[in-house]
């Protein structure tokens, strides 16, 4: 597994990066405001640290998960204890969440107390084998530990986008109660706060979204070396897409940048699928099957709207995700593929 070492390196680049870059940014904010940065710097750590102590249980509760009791599902118990063994990590806390559309994802606050939460959707829209691609998916979110430095960085952008909404309301309000010189002064240098404060959210969360859809090609990639069948994801990320583009509406609990499918982007990806579905239906039958989603999915991920939207989604788009696999799987036909490739194609 010689290129995990570039997952690492990635992480720990984009950490300094966005820090270095909010870090910038407390420093203008305080010199507009003509503030202590100690300060700042103290609020910013005790902010990602309740984030991070606070954040598994806001998942729990929005997500409104059950764990499972043991000898409740033997089938999901064993499969996740061996594809663990295999990993060499400690089995997952096992959840499910009362939710029919097919979605699983892992949180926790380190790697031995990780929850690994699928929907009942998934469990039923989705056979055997491709539910345990999808474990294989998850388990290797917490072989990297790439959930554990999301959940600190996500912070940073999300403090910036605060800071912006409520400098912004209090440079407005106060514009409109106030006539005063000093009262005007204030009011403009809120509004500059404000505006700092967007473009460092901008910026940021651009950097925290690379990061995302570049550790979902390394779990997808490690999904295809533990369970040894890369078409089992395969076949699963296009039901789940599929499947979370028939939602009516996508989901805004805390989970969305967990998932292994964003139910936003799914939708997106399918909207034009849908709408030319007599172009991509090639046995016209009415009914676009796995592999004509396929296609259809290749032919989408063309646009170059998308491309730039893409820049600001949590994963990458499906049929990539899918090539990806289609490349390790072609390797794996030839007898050639070995531990030290996982990631080859990433």
């Amino acid at each position: 597994m010689a290129r995990l070492a570039q997952l690492r390196v990635a992480m720990t680049t984009s950490v300094l990066i966005v820090s270095v870059i909010f870090g910038l940014f407390l420093v203008a904010v305080m010199s507009i405001l003509q503030l202590s940065l100690v300060w700042a710097v103290v609020l910013t750590i005790i902010f990602i640290l309740i984030q991070y102590l606070i954040g598994p249980s806001i998942v729990r509760a929005t997500t409104r998960l059950r764990y499972l009791k043991e000898g409740e599902n033997p089938w999901l118990e064993s499969t996740v204890k061996d594809l663990a063994q295999k990993s060499g990590i400690p089995p997952p806390r096992l959840a499910v969440v009362p939710n029919q559309t097919p979605n699983a994802f892992v949180f926790g606050r380190t790697t031995g107390d990780a929850t690994l939460a699928v929907h009942e959707g998934l469990l039923t829209q989705l056979n055997e084998d491709e539910v345990r691609g999808v474990i294989g998916h998850e388990l290797g979110h917490i072989r990297h530990k790439d959930f554990l430095v999301m959940t600190a960085l996500s912070a940073l952008p999300l403090l910036a986008y605060l800071t912006a909404r409520i400098t912004f309301e209090a440079a407005w309000w106060g514009g409109r109660t106030s006539r005063k010189k000093e009262g005007a002064g204030i009011g403009a240098a809120l509004f500059a706060v404000a505006v700092v404060s967007y473009i460092v959210y901008i910026v940021s969360l651009l950097g925290v979204m690379r990061l995302s859809r570049l550790r979902e090609h390394y779990a997808d990639s490690y999904s295809a070396y533990v369970t040894g069948s890369p078409r089992q994801l395969e076949s699963a990320l296009t039901k789940i897409t599929y499947g979370l583009s028939l939602a009516p509406h996508p989901e805004r609990d805390g989970a969305r940048t967990l998932y292994i499918g964003d139910p936003a982007l799914a939708k997106q990806e399918m909207q034009g699928i849908v709408s030319r579905k007599q172009e991509y239906d090639l046995d016209r039958d009415g009914v676009l099957d796995e592999r004509e989603l396929e296609l259809a999915m290749e032919k989408e991920a063309r646009s170059k709207w998308l491309t730039v939207n893409r820049w600001f989604q949590t994963h990458p788009a499906t049929f990539q995700r899918i090539l990806l696999l289609r490349e390790i799987e072609n390797e794996m036909t030839t007898g050639k593929y070995s531990s030290d490739r996982v990631y080859a194609y990433v």
